[in-house]
């Protein structure tokens, strides 16, 4: 079947996007997406209230971004279609949000180790109901004058290895697809060629994810290369695995991304919106 111009991976303000979810889905709207899935990082706050809603051309798709572990390598699983009232899912999205929280009060701790001021109330405000993470503690320091630019607040005080970058103990993979299905949804595996491996390594991440249940997988998102994207394709095929694809959108001004913007499939065979469409 022919497809409607789509994007089923973006982010608001209800994790670490920009744009709040109505700038967002005013934004599908300009660029003449017609299917709009808002996947935010472990929520679907964000989502919630505009489901069932009049969105003047924009059909939205209940999502979420589900952070979790396999073999002790972080992953991140969307969940596209789920029934948002399913009291499992919110039960295990309410645990994620008490562990981000108490992960944030540590965050702030660690900052002050370090000279700076209790800025925990400002992220979690910052955050405004939504999952609380670094990228709020980094707009709060850009804004008290704590540094120069948020790409700063990582390098010196947020990234990979450094103080502000505590640990949390997510969820197994298992768990992740278990919950998302449990509430009817789909599960898909974000940005495959993101978690800096080898295609070798990477095909027993897959064949983990499909172990445990997984369905699809991300074939086409912004930074991937021609290979990559037939690479994906071709083990999508083997492990008869839905396809998914979007732009991980996160802010306006990105040079390398924009909504809707992700190298187009040739093919919409096995595509996962013939199932979410139906």
């Amino acid at each position: 079947m022919d497809l409607p111009k789509y994007d089923l991976h973006c982010h608001s303000t209800a994790s670490d996007g920009s744009l709040d979810p109505m700038d967002l889905i005013e934004k599908a709207r300009q660029k003449k997406i017609k299917v709009l899935a808002i996947t935010d990082h472990d929520t679907l706050k964000g989502v919630e209230p505009f489901l069932g809603k009049d969105l003047d051309g924009v059909q939205l798709i209940a999502g979420t971004e589900l952070t979790c572990v396999w073999n002790k390598r972080m992953l991140h699983i969307i969940g596209l279609g789920m029934d948002v009232n399913s009291q499992k899912l919110q039960g295990y999205l309410d645990s994620l949000s008490e562990l981000r929280t108490a992960r944030a009060r540590k965050i702030a701790d660690q900052l002050m180790t370090m000279g700076l001021p209790d800025i925990f109330l400002a992220a979690k405000e910052k955050a405004g109901g939504g999952v609380i993470g670094r990228p709020h503690f980094a707009k709060v320091m850009l804004e008290q004058g704590l540094v120069t630019s948020e790409q700063q607040a990582f390098k010196k005080y947020l990234g990979i290895g450094k103080k502000g970058d505590v640990k949390m103990e997510w969820p197994s993979l298992e768990e992740a697809v278990s919950v998302i299905h449990g509430a009817g949804g789909v599960s898909i595996l974000a940005h495959p060629t993101k978690y800096k491996m080898t295609f070798t390594k990477l095909r027993l991440v897959i064949r983990g994810f499909v172990d445990v249940g997984g369905k699809g997988i991300e074939v086409s998102y912004p930074g991937m290369t021609p290979d990559h994207h037939f690479q994906l394709l071709r083990i999508a095929k083997e492990n008869d695995l839905m396809l998914s694809a979007g732009s991980d959108f996160h802010t306006p001004g990105n040079t390398w991304t924009d909504l809707g913007k992700y190298p187009p499939l040739k093919s919409n065979e096995n595509h996962v919106l013939n199932a979410l469409l139906q």
